[in-house]
């Protein structure tokens, strides 16, 4: 009896931790795949709880550094840049590759340099399929609040990783958050990168559901737009919204005749070193 009421135990204890780990891992959308939370989550702080920065102060930026800072393309043709943050992963970043594919539509990817060697294969599948990847550094951090150092080093690492699985080193560089002021700028500009910013944003870092996704997206996108959105997220953030949106966001900008680019044909810039 007393062998039969600890099988039970531990059989009891078991269930209670292969559905705690399956609850971590996989309600909260991390990753199909199980994963440590300190191996995937953004070092500065989920988006949701850091994003503010003020849209005057990108709009300032365009303005002081238009070689190296760019939030829009040419407004005199009707082509928009679809870009993606904070990937990858292979869940949401996998489920909007395979809408874009369904409509061969082009992307640019801004990476998460540690997460790419959790997920090489679907970086990979970026580069066969024609996206455009760049450099979101390498932990996620707010640069806005690291040593001139400490920058280098999270764009370095994250540049050598890409490379070795991309098979280059972007020259495009977006800042986690969109934090970073005219310092920041100069010294990423003066290592040859070109800096990405955007001038409609989905909000989808918010949770928002698919309705809301697209309303932000199609009331304010224009000819040269720079679409942001993300492909993954942190722990526990839902962007269920942003697939779902994708496809119908699509097919409106498609039968309104724009042409979706990568940022480099947008901008006529080179994309990689």
């Amino acid at each position: 009896m007393r062998k039969i009421y600890l099988l039970g135990t531990v059989f009891l204890l078991l269930m209670v931790g292969f559905f705690a780990w399956n609850n971590m891992f996989a309600d909260n959308n991390l990753a199909k795949k199980p994963i440590s939370p300190q191996a995937f989550d953004l070092s500065g702080g989920p988006e949701r709880e850091k994003r503010g920065f003020p849209q005057r102060e990108i709009i300032d930026l365009a303005s002081e550094y238009p070689d190296v800072f760019f939030r829009q393309g040419s407004p005199k043709e009707k082509m928009v840049a679809l870009t993606f943050d904070d990937g990858p992963d292979d869940n949401y970043t996998v489920e909007i590759l395979d809408v874009l594919k369904k409509h061969k539509v082009p992307a640019t990817f801004f990476l998460i340099g540690k997460r790419c060697e959790l997920f090489p294969d679907v970086v990979k599948r970026m580069v066969k399929e024609k996206h455009v990847v760049g450099n979101h550094t390498w932990s996620h951090p707010d640069i806005s609040k690291l040593s001139e150092k400490e920058i280098i080093e999270e764009i370095t690492k994250a540049d050598k990783v890409i490379k070795k699985i991309a098979g280059y080193a972007p020259r495009l560089f977006r800042s986690p958050y969109g934090s970073l002021g005219r310092k920041e700028v100069e010294l990423i500009s003066s290592k040859g990168y070109k800096i990405i910013s955007w001038n409609v944003d989905s909000l989808d870092w918010k949770g928002l559901s698919a309705e809301e996704v697209k309303t932000n997206v199609l009331e304010n996108v224009r000819e040269g737009s720079i679409i942001l959105q993300h492909s993954a997220g942190g722990i526990g953030e839902d962007l269920s919204g942003t697939v779902e949106a994708l496809d119908e966001i699509i097919k409106v900008l498609k039968k309104d005749g724009y042409k979706f680019v990568t940022i480099d044909k947008l901008l006529d810039i080179p994309y990689k070193k």
